[in-house]
């Protein structure tokens, strides 16, 4: 299916550590915190825990479809060709262009939080300031950029230095928490449950921003044709890093229900975690979560940079977008092309989104149309290892519980909380959700009237997949269809 031309990209070049942080960096423990504990509570008030627990349970599940799915198809793209073989290559192609436009609004989301918290750092009246946090926000968003292009092993370095970090001061923080003496509530069972959740409507958006709180682990399976043992270090790294960030999200919106009040965390929208550190460690306290939500957010710009880039170089490949996008830098092994374009699209957007209104509003709507973005390309990786598995699946219990039922229920989960979803979100929300996954249907037709190989795939099937050996980074012809230095069912 793929028309790989002369260099693919940097194989090997990551291990399971570095995988795994990849995938806990992807899901920003820190800035999800940050930026959604405002408009989860204000969805689903002191339910926030439930909201998450109950959707890390269909969260594993595609996690699980992403792990299964890595073993027979090692491919950049990752829902993008999966859901092309196994569903439709239509399916595929919406999947990996869900994918894409999230990703490039999460740029916005991402890029004026980490503009705000670094003025935080020096002022906390600069962080409210929407002009020059897209500055700041712009500069940072540069400098991700420029080490996403210099390939994935400076890519790994950087995300081991800020990760730890970043990780080393939730972990302190959370167990401050936990010894907390000037609590406002006292813990309750019954934020587990479904007693304060306002109805299936209620819960369905709850969900919705929960799974905004999760996506980003799935960027291990976008890095896998650069992953050392792919087969198996790309999906187990992102079950484990879902998980990691499962622990963290839980402790600290218990925390947030047992320490802030309802009028604090509605005065500090997109600085959530700010306020909670200082009731915890006043004086110092703030000032730490600070750094560890900036480090976050600048983390998961470059793994969502990866992400995007990633998936436009597999549609290059495939002719399903411009070819120019498959394209690797002949130093650096990185799809330069992809990394340029979406370097400027997204430094765009972000200018134009200044005029939008306040960082909080900005994020509100972005958070709510990505997460119908994310429930379209997970839930259909969900059907597609399933179908993939199908004559596997009554071999063992194991198949058929890990490689069908749970990714299926992930699946079932995902398109539910997308159509209940809709009727309870903003129509700004919506249109920017649903519209941008309409947009893709002009590049979609285009190329397929152009009769791109994709659209006329090779079936995946996991009774037939073949394991081979690795082929050496020397070792394959310049118009191999074999990814370099990677294990292949093609």
């Amino acid at each position: 299916m793929s028309n790989v031309r002369g260099r693919g990209l940097q194989a090997n070049a990551l291990g399971m550590v570095d995988t795994v942080v990849m995938a806990v960096a992807g899901s920003a423990p820190a800035y999800s915190l940050a930026a959604t504990t405002a408009v989860l509570v204000g969805a689903v008030g002191l339910a926030s825990p439930a909201a998450l627990l109950y959707c890390a349970i269909p969260m594993l599940g595609i996690a699980l479809a992403f792990s299964y799915l890595g073993r027979i198809d090692v491919n950049a793209g990752a829902s993008y060709s999966w859901v092309g073989r196994t569903l439709h290559p239509f399916l595929g192609f919406i999947s990996g262009w869900a994918l894409v436009i999230s990703a490039t609004i999460f740029m916005v989301a991402g890029s004026l939080p980490a503009g705000s918290m670094t003025l935080a750092l020096f002022d906390d009246g600069l962080a409210d300031d929407t002009a020059l946090s897209t500055v700041v926000g712009g500069l940072w968003f540069l400098v991700m950029l420029l080490v996403v292009l210099g390939g994935a092993r400076l890519t790994a370095r950087a995300q081991l230095l800020m990760s730890g970090v970043e990780l080393t001061v939730l972990a302190l923080f959370a167990v401050l928490a936990f010894f907390h003496s000037g609590n406002a509530l006292a813990f309750d069972w019954s934020w587990l449950g479904f007693s304060h959740f306002d109805g299936m409507g209620g819960f369905a958006s709850g969900a919705l921003i929960a799974a905004f709180y999760y996506w980003g682990w799935d960027v291990t399976s976008n890095l896998s044709e650069e992953t050392r043992n792919s087969r198996r270090t790309t999906g187990l790294a992102g079950l484990i890093g879902v998980g990691i960030v499962f622990l963290l999200f839980e402790a600290f919106t218990i925390a947030v229900n047992m320490i802030l009040s309802s009028k604090q965390i509605e005065e500090n929208d997109a600085n959530v975690l700010s306020v909670l550190g200082d009731e915890i460690w006043p004086g110092w306290g703030g000032k730490l979560l600070i750094v560890a939500v900036m480090l976050s957010t600048i983390a998961t710009l470059e793994t969502t940079l990866i992400q995007v880039t990633r998936s436009l170089f597999a549609m290059g490949r495939d002719r399903t977008m411009p070819s120019a996008l498959g394209r690797v830098h002949p130093r650096w092994n990185t799809p330069w092309v992809a990394i340029v374009v979406v370097g400027t699209v997204a430094l765009g957007m972000l200018v134009a989104a200044n005029s939008l209104g306040t960082v909080g509003d900005i994020l509100t709507d972005a958070i709510s149309a990505i997460g119908l973005q994310i429930a379209v390309y997970y839930g259909l990786a969900g059907l597609a290892v399933v179908v993939a598995y199908r004559k596997m699946l009554l071999k063992s219990a194991a198949n058929f519980v890990f490689g069908g039922l749970w990714p299926l229920l992930g699946a079932l989960f995902m398109f539910w909380v997308f159509a209940e979803s809709l009727g309870e979100l903003s129509r700004a929300a919506v249109v920017i959700g649903i519209g941008g996954l309409a947009v893709g249907l002009i590049p979609m037709l285009w190329y397929w009237r152009q009769g791109s190989e994709y659209y006329r795939p090779a079936r995946l099937d996991a009774s037939h997949a073949v394991e081979t050996d690795y082929v050496p980074d020397d070792g394959a012809a310049a118009h191999s269809r074999f990814h370099e230095g990677l294990p292949t069912d093609f």
